[in-house]
């Protein structure tokens, strides 16, 4: 039987999808049977917007019509049967899925205590914990903690189990306060408070497009997704109407006002105006043909509508215009994530569900883990490729889930206007001229300083340090970045070379490495060294085994490393092999706790069937986790054989051996390859850390 969590409220407009969207995702990062049930919907014969949500979340597999119990006619006309159809839904869904997130009914604008006892009798039947959502819009701390104990005591008169009260759409300057008023009216209940977020609740551009019966005049259909957080009225001068934007806003502009639509196409160009979500020209006027040959010149995806309504009733039914989360939206969803994770005890509250770990580990539950792990303790990335493309759509997604906070190499207008026609939106980071005089000189001093021996003079490391790779380097060198990604553009020699000379091996690493992180259906491997290291001697490759068991262990992995050849135990000789045998013991004399077996070859390791028969009291054989490969060529080759054939991810390749954390990405890297590589090297910086801590000498020893 599966473990249920049940989200309710006592009233409307809470916001509870958010909440629930969230915890599924946190369950999803310690189970691979993630199940969603909604007791009760409006009607069966119109989709529920919050099942749709959650059911199209990747890690949940079920249909629609599994995931919903009984229509509200029902439970209104013959609740006892309403009960029944409820429960033998939930105990179906209980068998099929390891964990189930109940969500409870909707209610109108007003509270209604016959739909709160309804919530709170289901939940109690299931044995489900309660999770209470309520409305902090409005209200001060002591009419939230009042409201809180209410809901606590009638779902508690139910026989139900109140297990937190989280208190969504909070002024974000009450935050303590509306913690503090609920935990001292529900003492013992986990309490959290998450403040409004303007961008899970405003329209998209298609919700604004439908609402003024509009047409899409010219841009890319697919930012009608994107959000529309704010309207600007341009009944005045361009010069007016510009100092008006805001990031994300949509412009109403009269449609014969013909002098505004190239000056604000301009501004969405420019990068030195915030950029623009949508223009909606009203009146039903025709463009003129000249101005739409100037506007068609212009390389824009910016959504241009046209609507037969006045300007009044355009701005009206804008401003009524609500939104919702949506999977449709994925800059509502990552705002979701953030807001969910940033404020919600997800820690606390799978501990005090019992949600235990599963055995298997999908490729989406490693996904998750580590985006978790790297929000826990964000870290500065420097991406020192900021014009690419796909590093600034990977850099608009890191920002919205608030898993980094990044550094773009470049100039700030030329990325600011790229990002802005392109439509992502990275305010939130951190432009640096490489060229800045400032900067430059520091790092100049510094790396002439570093290099001082190899006689790099002060006029040579200032050229040297202008080089993007060179300059990102520096910024993670003198702390103003915990890490550094590159490669999308540049060699991997490109990108790695400043390393070495500037950051340098780690105490105790022998050489710089690399492992790849394989998520494969059922579990994560670790695979080194496949880019780094044409051909190591057995020292070195003993010092790959040392450092890819430490980074196997850093990302959750319990290290259990094959030292493969071609050959398994004793049954070979040779050069090859010698070397794999004498690289094992290495390993085995430099820290007797690690698990490692070698020489093996690779089914051996893999195969418990195989490993049987060839290495039978091997506690590494069958069962590896850590595969290091004898040479380049062999990693290489063997890791992208592994990704493509058998559908593998490939998160890397992660350096390992560094003082401080630099990654490499192929010049073919996807964005989710660049978020997940970021999120990676965020969570090395954080392991840094910590490490520095622990060695730093106290005051006592110092």
């Amino acid at each position: 039987m599966s473990q249920s969590v049940y989200i309710a409220s006592p009233e409307g407009m809470t916001g509870k999808s958010m909440v629930a969207f969230g915890l599924l995702e946190a369950l999803a990062s310690r189970s691979d049977r993630v199940g969603v049930f909604r007791p009760v919907v409006r009607s069966t014969s119109t989709r529920d917007y919050a099942v749709d949500l959650l059911i199209r979340h990747p890690a949940v597999d079920q249909a629609y019509e599994d995931a919903i119990g009984v229509d509200h006619q029902l439970v209104l006309s013959d609740p006892d049967a309403a009960h029944e159809r409820i429960l033998a839904r939930h105990r179906e869904l209980a068998e099929r899925y390891s964990v189930l997130v109940v969500l409870g009914s909707d209610y109108d604008d007003l509270a209604n205590p016959t739909e709160l006892a309804f919530n709170a009798e289901v939940a109690a039947n299931m044995g489900a914990p309660v999770v209470v959502v309520l409305s902090g819009l409005d209200r001060s701390p002591d009419q939230i903690g009042a409201l809180a104990a209410v809901a606590v005591g009638e779902f508690g008169g139910h026989h139900a189990m109140p297990l937190a009260v989280i208190v969504n759409r909070a002024e974000a300057a009450s935050l303590d306060a509306v913690r503090e008023a609920v935990s001292a009216k529900v003492p013992g209940a986990l309490v959290s408070a998450i403040p409004e977020n303007p961008v899970i609740l405003a329209p998209t551009v298609q919700e604004l497009k439908d609402a003024v019966d509009g047409s899409l005049l010219m841009g890319n259909p697919e930012w009608l997704e994107r959000v529309s957080v704010g309207t600007v009225i341009a009944a005045m001068s361009l010069p007016n109407v510009l100092t008006r934007l805001t990031e994300n806003c949509t412009v109403i502009a009269p449609g014969d006002r013909y002098d505004l639509l190239p000056g604000l196409v301009m501004a969405q160009q420019s990068g030195t105006f915030p950029a623009l979500s949508s223009i909606v020209l009203t009146g039903g006027y025709e463009v003129p043909e000249e101005v739409d040959r100037l506007i068609s010149g212009v390389q824009q995806d910016l959504p241009i509508i046209t609507s037969e309504l006045s300007t009044f009733d355009t701005a009206v039914r804008i401003a009524r215009s609500r939104g919702r989360l949506s999977a449709a939206s994925a800059q509502k969803l990552d705002a979701a994530r953030r807001a969910v994770a940033e404020h919600l005890p997800t820690e606390e509250l799978l501990s005090a569900l019992e949600v235990t770990r599963s055995e298997v580990v999908t490729p989406m539950m490693f996904e998750f883990e580590l985006l978790a792990r790297a929000r826990g303790e964000k870290k500065t990335i420097v991406l020192p490729e900021g014009e690419d493309e796909r590093i600034l759509a990977a850099a608009e997604s890191i920002l919205a889930r608030g898993v980094a906070d990044l550094v773009l190499l470049g100039e700030e207008n030329t990325i600011r206007a790229k990002a802005s026609q392109l439509g992502h939106d990275i305010s939130e980071a951190r432009v640096v001229s490489p060229h800045d005089p400032e900067h430059v000189e520091r790092y100049a001093e510094e790396y002439a300083r570093l290099r001082a021996k190899k006689g790099v003079t002060l006029e040579q490391a200032r050229s040297t340090v202008q080089d993007v790779s060179y300059f990102g380097t520096m910024m993670v060198q003198m702390g103003e970045a915990d890490g550094m990604v590159s490669g999308a553009v540049h060699s991997t020699a490109h990108t790695i070379r400043p390393s070495f000379e500037i950051i340098k091996t780690r105490p105790g690493a022998k050489i710089v490495s690399s492992v790849f992180l394989m998520a494969l259906e059922d579990r994560v491997l670790v695979y080194g060294d496949c880019a780094v290291n044409p051909d190591p001697t057995a020292e070195q490759l003993a010092d790959i085994a040392v450092q890819s068991a430490a980074t196997a262990a850093q990302f959750g992995v319990d290290p259990r490393i094959a030292m493969l050849s071609y050959s398994t135990g004793t049954s070979g000789s040779g050069a090859d092999v010698d070397k794999v045998r004498e690289a094992t013991e290495l390993v085995r004399s430099s820290d007797a706790s690690l698990d490692v077996e070698g020489p093996i070859q690779y089914d051996a390791a893999v195969d418990a069937s195989v490993a049987k028969t060839k290495l039978p009291d091997s506690s590494v054989a069958g069962r590896a986790t850590v595969f290091v490969f004898p040479d380049l060529n062999t990693g290489n080759n063997t890791y992208k054989a592994v990704q493509r054939s058998a559908g593998a991810i490939a998160i890397g390749p992660v350096l390992q051996g560094l003082n401080k954390p630099v990654n490499d990405l192929s010049r073919g890297a996807l964005v989710d390859d660049i978020i997940n590589t970021v999120v990676i090297t965020a969570i090395q910086a954080q392991a840094a850390d910590a490490e520095n801590a622990s060695t730093e000498p106290t005051k006592e020893n110092a």
